[in-house]
This record gives structure tokens, C-alpha cells and sequence, in this order.
């Protein structure tokens, strides 16, 4: 569910989005930060089929797994959730496969910034960066925005 959009605009800004409320802060950091330089938002959810142990058989994903159905969902609802049925002038939304990481970082190769949590649904509460987050900070070739706390 990838929807096409002019990466060239001057403000095309990525946010990464997993349903937690650092990601809907996110969120509303870059309708805030869009208009200003006359810019695009994309919001962009990744999934993954996890690591499984492995058992007598090998490794497997057991049937039926709707993994992409379920990113679809939590994007549609932390969107919902953010900008109820009014969305951000030219903003479009991506369900992509791969590691968060790596999703986000190839997202953004052409953006003019790249804005996440600092805290996402994984890992271990108390850490200042997520594994994600300062992956994208490491690594990101346009600026990046962590935004820590919820609210704007």
C-alpha cells in the first residue's frame, strides 16, 4: 500500500509511525513542520516476519500470520487517531516489508527530514534512543528529528 508521491517537493518529510504515542508525536510535529516549507508528509509503517526458533522441522511462520494487514491497520489508526478525518494537505501513507530501520532510512534518501520517536512498541523502557530511532540518527542522509515525549 504504497502511494505514489513527488519525493522532489522542497518539504518532503518522512515519519516513521508504529502506533505508540511517540509516533504520533511524530505525527504531529510534521503537520506542523510540512506547511511551513510547503511540504509533503509520508507516513511510513514497516513489518517484518519475526525470528523463529528453530524446531525439529526447521524454521516457520505459522499460516496465516496477516502481518501486512496488520500494519495497515495501525497506520490507519494512528493516523485516525492524530488527525481524525481531516488529514494533512498532501500527506500519503506507505506499509512497507523490512526492518523499521532500514524501511525508514530507504524512505528517506530523498527527503529533507526524517522524524521519529524516541521510544517505539519494542526494546527496553527506559532507554533515551530506540534501536530505531538512533540507527536513523547514525545513518539517515537528511536531518532527523527524535521527538521524545508525546505532545508538541
Amino acid at each position: 500500500m504504497t502511494t505514489q508521491i513527488d519525493k522532489k517537493t522542497q518539504g518532503h518529510i518522512v515519519v516513521g509511525v508504529d502506533g505508540s504515542e511517540s509516533s504520533k508525536a511524530a505525527l504531529r510535529w510534521a503537520a506542523q513542520l510540512a506547511p511551513l516549507a510547503d511540504g509533503t508528509i509520508e507516513a511510513v509503517i514497516a513489518w517484518e516476519y519475526p525470528t523463529l526458533p528453530i524446531w525439529e522441522g526447521g524454521i516457520g511462520i505459522p499460516n496465516g500470520w496477516p502481518l501486512e494487514d496488520g500494519a495497515k491497520k495501525i497506520l490507519k489508526e494512528a493516523l485516525a487517531d492524530v488527525f481524525g478525518k481531516t488529514l494533512p494537505k498532501g500527506l500519503v501513507s506507505s506499509v512497507r516489508q523490512g526492518h523499521p530501520a532500514a524501511v525508514l532510512l530507504e524512505a528517506s534518501k530523498n527527503a529533507k527530514m526524517l522524524i521519529v520517536g524516541s521510544r517505539g512498541h519494542g526494546g527496553f523502557v527506559g532507554l533515551l534512543l530506540g534501536s530505531v530511532s538512533s540507527a536513523c540518527v547514525k545513518h539517515a542522509t537528511c536531518p532527523v528529528l527524535v521527538v521524545h515525549g508525546e505532545h508538541i
